[in-house]
């Protein structure tokens, strides 16, 4: 049974109103077909509840998840876009532009923006379960470009699970911004593809030497448990596509 504490958020204005922690061993898994993304993203499973709860309240569309080798062999996620500390190596930061591409920041960005506003209200000030956002204001991020999201979570070295990820809880309303909690209008289908040619993944140049996951200011991880979930279930931290 998995184990979990539940955290109230004491932020009224944006973002989820309360969090839990998951103890629960990680894997990694395809994005389902419900949320709209690039064919072999992949992102740890202990997030997939939040993002189907975003596909279903903004237009978006994940570029790139869960980014290195995978336990079979091959590689999955986009190679040499990320820093070395970065959260695409957990499988527990996304990469999203809208699900109506357009390389100009238009109005189809608009609900990105609603997206990256009510999970980071003010700039380098995250709400909780997220680590870091980035857009606007942080180098090779924003809008016409791309938004990036990161979990909270314990202690991981790259390519290893984390022990422990923060998420918010599924049922939690919108934080009051105005209609960042609306359903998307751009017209996704219920199977999660595109009724239109597939967006280009954005150019993401590497962001400067030392900067996790692209960020400029990150959110201490929660130091709960660290390590991750092997093949044997053992506490070693080895990415496994076993539960």
């Amino acid at each position: 049974m998995a184990l979990c504490c539940i955290v109230v958020v004491a932020t009224a204005s944006a973002g989820p109103r309360a969090t839990r922690t998951v103890h629960a061993p990680g894997k990694l898994v395809p994005i389902p077909a419900s949320i709209p993304h690039e064919p072999g993203d992949m992102v740890d499973r202990r997030i997939v509840p939040n993002l189907r709860w975003l596909a279903s309240r903004f237009p978006i569309y994940v570029t790139d998840g869960y980014s290195g080798p995978l336990p079979g062999g091959g590689h999955a996620g986009c190679r040499g876009c990320h820093v070395r500390n970065s959260d695409h190596h957990n499988g527990l930061a996304v990469d999203i532009v809208p699900l109506r591409w357009s390389p100009r920041c238009d109005r189809n960005w608009r609900g990105i923006t609603r997206l990256a506003r009510w999970a980071e209200p003010r700039q380098n000030r995250p709400v909780a379960p997220f680590r870091w956002v980035g857009y606007d204001g942080d180098a090779h991020h924003g809008c016409g470009h791309h938004l990036h999201l990161s979990w909270n979570h314990s202690p991981a070295t790259p390519f290893r699970l984390a022990g422990s990820v923060e998420v918010f809880a599924v049922g939690s309303p919108p934080g009051g911004r105005g209609d960042s909690g609306s359903a998307p209008t751009s017209g996704g289908s219920k199977s999660g593809r595109v009724k239109r040619p597939r967006p280009k993944r954005p150019e993401r140049p590497r962001p400067p030497r030392g900067v996790r996951g692209g960020q400029a200011t990150a959110r201490p991880a929660p130091t709960l448990q660290s390590g991750g979930i092997s093949h044997a279930g053992s506490n070693n931290g080895g990415i496994s596509p076993a539960g």
